[in-house]
């Protein structure tokens, strides 16, 4: 009889020694254990906007003037209309305003300026941006590998992350694949909870959410809420949560501790959010009975409408425009006791003597980053089938089709036109179909700019992570469709001659990848990018000595310089000499004798004879190597360069201070390359 009791009892003390042990680990390093507040004084965010030929532009306003706090151990909820600066408030506190904005005012963290290292503030976009083919259990686990330290063990890091999916209620979920378009997966709550699992791992104090319950239900929105508002119940971290938050319910609005209600960027009300309904009933705008308060509170804000709003003060009882009633309860709150209340709290936080500061978390080391990233970015190309295998079977078609075209080819004059349109058409055509992979590509670098951003890895590993994976199935699709294009023709025979023209392949395949994901860095959408990459291999193509003779191109520009960077060029010359070089045919127009192959490289396609086809491979090899470290320069560039245009864009007769600075402008993340 005793036994089920027993047992129960004994799940129960392991349950809390596994609890126990994870906030030890949360904890590891001597963490501080105070909370973070976060306050900000005469913010004001402008932006540069359009005008009227031949003015100049002016700024238009998107927060003007804000004051307002954020304790440890609460959360506080932006809302307003849409478009009244929810985002824009919390970007700004983030230090992730864009660089087209002007930004002025006081922010400051436990009353002092200081920049936020690594695993101290956390921050959730609003769209969830993850690789939708691993399961919600890999999507965690490789996070946790990637962003804890080497300090801690495997054992550690699977704990940290079982704890954390616990922790948000996603245990039911854990083999279930995260899905998006075309695969069924998760709900769309889940996946918002897989969005902070992954951000919360390193336990951060500070912690910023972009528009959680955006396309939830109701339901879903009070889960997701009451999992983030809870949070320090199951880690025991005092956490600073702020989130922008657009409709919420009744349940999720009793959620909220404090409120920042905006409209036009104007403060409406900034306070505690159980008496935001107090306040507009004492300026004329009483909530009805069983109404939820939010609905009533952006309903009598929201001036997008122009409706009328009944006012009823006293024995005053009239109809006013939407605009009038947000004028009034603006200048209310500007003159209630509640506004000095928060003036006072602001003072207090700021003129606080907390010379805390917050220590950067280690990462994983640079290695295991790349290992992590190779592993997973292998997973996720394996499961695509849009990145590899919808282009093994395209490939393959292709070069079924070539090799019947071509099938037989003999030794007469004629073949060697044939000769040269086969290999045109394999080293340009069938390459130019990588551009097929471009959507995966975008997806990946979604995922890569959010991690980068919020300073999971760096660029470097990265880059690696990805040349590495892709190599395997790069090989494969270089194989396959290669054998069967090549044997059929009658090209020439010998290991040595396929094997250079499967390098070859390789080579060139990897190079329109590597193309494709430097436009994908610089033109991240989607049409745009396959209309740019398509435009940059049309004039490489044009230029690679096919389709004009090299020695007939036009000098400027055409020949030099696009000839010798067209990567075409190399494929092409390496692959005549593969072919050519060794080869007798027979001389046409009724001539008799024989013409050699290396004559008919000279004369016929101006071949380059000074060099061997090993050349041409090795500059396709460093021409690889080439456009991976550009891809690299290129968002490290962009990284440098948007924090000075910032610095910039931020003049302002008011003093400015910046506490969360961009994750490339931070000591942290400047050191992770």
């Amino acid at each position: 009889m005793t036994s089920p009791l027993i047992s129960a009892v004994s799940n129960n003390i392991l349950e809390i020694e596994a609890t126990s042990r994870e906030k030890v680990s949360s904890n590891k390093g001597g963490e501080e254990e105070n909370g973070i507040s976060l306050t900000w004084k005469d913010l004001w965010v402008t932006v540069a906007a359009s005008s009227s030929k031949g003015k100049m532009k002016e700024s238009k306003s998107i927060l003007d003037g804000l004051t307002g706090y954020a304790k440890p151990g609460q959360l506080l909820a932006i809302m307003g209309p849409s478009g009244c600066g929810k985002s824009t408030l919390l970007d700004a506190l983030a230090g992730r305003l864009d660089s087209n904005t002007r930004q002025s005012g006081e922010i400051l963290i436990n009353g002092s300026k200081q920049a936020l290292a690594y695993g101290t503030s956390a921050y959730v976009t609003q769209d969830d941006t993850l690789l939708r083919t691993l399961t919600v259990k890999e999507a965690v686990y490789y996070s946790a590998q990637l962003q804890l330290p080497n300090t801690m063990s495997k054992q550690e890091k699977k704990e940290r992350a079982d704890f954390t999916i616990k922790e948000m209620g996603l245990q039911d979920a854990i083999n279930t694949r995260i899905g998006g378009w075309g695969v069924k997966g998760i709900s769309g709550g889940q996946k918002r909870r897989v969005s902070i699992s992954i951000e919360i791992l390193t336990r951060p104090r500070l912690l910023f959410l972009d528009e959680p319950t955006s396309g939830l239900d109701s339901a879903a929105s009070y889960y997701v809420m009451k999992r983030i508002a809870s949070l320090d119940k199951k880690d025991g971290i005092q956490r600073t949560i702020i989130a922008s938050i657009h409709q919420p319910s009744t349940e999720v609005f009793q959620l909220f501790h404090n409120l920042c209600l905006l409209s036009s960027g104007k403060t409406v009300y900034f306070g505690p959010a159980s008496a935001a309904s107090e306040f507009f009933a004492s300026n004329g705008f009483p909530c009805p009975p069983l109404q939820n308060p939010s609905d009533h509170l952006l309903k009598t804000i929201n001036k997008d409408f122009d409706q009328d709003i009944e006012m009823d003060l006293a024995e005053i009882n009239k109809t006013i425009s939407t605009e009038q009633a947000i004028g009034i309860l603006v200048s209310s709150y500007k003159s209630s006791e509640r506004n000095q209340e928060v003036k006072n709290e602001v003072a207090v936080l700021s003129d606080k003597d907390n010379n805390s500061t917050y220590k950067k978390k280690e990462h994983a080391g640079f290695l295991n980053q790349c290992l992590v990233l190779t592993r997973r970015s292998f997973v996720n190309m394996f499961r695509d089938l849009g990145y590899y295998w919808l282009r093994l079977g395209i490939y393959i078609a292709l070069c079924i089709s070539s090799a019947t075209i071509f099938n037989g080819l003999d030794k007469s004059y004629g073949s060697i036109q044939d000769r040269s349109s086969f290999l045109m058409f394999v080293f340009s055509f069938l390459t130019f179909m990588t551009i097929g992979g471009f959507p995966s590509y975008v997806e990946d670098m979604k995922v890569f700019e959010r991690e980068r951003l919020n300073g999971h890895y760096g660029v470097t590993a990265y880059v690696i992570g990805n040349t590495f994976s892709s190599i395997p199935y790069l090989l494969m699709i270089s194989l396959i469709p290669g054998a069967i294009a090549y044997f059929p023709p009658g090209l020439q025979n010998g290991f040595e001659h396929f094997l250079y023209f499967f390098c070859a392949l390789f080579c060139c395949l990897m190079l329109v990848e590597s193309l494709m994901m430097i436009v994908a860095s610089i033109v991240p959408d989607f049409l745009m990018g396959i209309i740019t990459g398509a435009g940059i291999q049309g004039m490489m193509m044009l230029a690679g000595g096919f389709f004009r003779l090299p020695n007939d191109l036009p000098k400027p520009f055409w020949r030099y310089p696009m000839f010798y960077i067209s990567f075409h060029r190399y494929a092409f010359q390496g692959s005549y000499k593969n072919e050519f070089e060794g080869l007798k045919f027979n001389r046409g127009d009724g001539i008799g004798g024989y013409i050699s192959g290396e004559e008919i490289l000279r004369n016929t396609f101006h071949v380059d004879m000074s060099y061997s086809k090993w050349v041409d491979l090795g500059i396709l090899l460093g021409m690889i190597v080439l456009y991976r470290v550009l891809f690299l320069i290129i968002i490290k560039t962009i990284e440098k360069l948007k924090p000075f245009v910032v610095s910039l864009m931020s003049v302002s007769p008011r003093k400015t201070l910046q506490v969360l600075e961009k994750p490339s402008d931070t000591p942290l993340h400047g050191e992770i390359v």
